[in-house]
């Protein structure tokens, strides 16, 4: 009896790269609203909104250290085997994830505008390259626990797939590497977001046009505007 003929093999699954092309153009939309900014400007805190809380030089060292205290922190015994990725080295890391500056890097070592946005760059090698190594079925396999955070409820809601159930506690806090990378985007999207915002109370318009996506396009966050110059008269130029 002559035998089938076993058909096509199956398409392999896509690298996650094609689920997040953005990742290679955050630095660039971080360094077009930071670049040329004075101190008085990337400094400036202000009581008045919630999100002003943070200084635009505070924003973007969050966004710098985002990336690796997930991949490395959370993710690193599935993604690196528990080794530091190359060529970060667990010293540099510390600076990364600096338990003395609020999911920043530490502003001993990245204080310049200029010296965070190469640690941003740095950061993004390393993501990209998971981006490449992994496949989308692959990323799909994995999970990891996030914390319950106040605003988890809220930022749950942004995700279409990824989030699972602790079958510890029955919390909604699993989320696989899809889930994870899409985390991290819309935590560049927020951040980049709230960056605009101080700029436009203090009288300078924003330089990029972000995605309608983000946790701040989700119902319940605040995502109000101020009025343009609206705090121009709290510094000095």
């Amino acid at each position: 009896m002559p035998q089938k003929s076993p058909g096509p093999a199956p398409d392999p699954s896509p690298q996650l790269r094609t689920l997040f092309p953005d990742y290679w153009r955050l630095d660039s939309l971080v360094r077009a609203e930071v670049t040329e900014l004075s101190d008085t400007v990337l400094d400036w805190t202000s009581e008045r909104w919630e999100w002003a809380g943070w200084s635009i030089r505070q924003q973007a060292s969050h966004m710098a250290s985002v990336p690796l205290r997930w991949l490395i922190s959370r993710w690193g015994d599935q993604l690196f085997d528990d080794e530091t990725p190359v060529p970060m080295t667990s010293e540099r890391y510390a600076a990364f994830d600096s338990a003395e500056h609020d999911r920043r890097l530490d502003d001993r070592v990245f204080w310049e505008i200029e010296d965070i946005l190469g640690a941003l760059e740095e950061a993004l090698v390393i993501v990209r390259r998971v981006l490449v190594d992994t496949t989308v079925e692959k990323a799909r396999s994995m999970v990891v626990q996030r914390s319950l955070t106040g605003q988890w409820g809220l930022m749950r809601g942004a995700h279409p797939d990824g989030i699972s159930e602790n079958p510890e506690t029955g919390e909604m806090t699993g989320m696989d590497l899809v889930a994870t990378f899409r985390h991290i985007q819309f935590e560049f999207y927020t951040h980049i977001f709230n960056i605009q915002r101080s700029k436009m109370a203090l009288g300078i318009a924003p330089v990029v046009r972000l995605p309608d996506a983000g946790y701040h396009t989700v119902d319940g966050w605040d995502s109000e505007l101020p009025e343009f110059g609206s705090a121009v008269k709290e510094v000095q130029y």
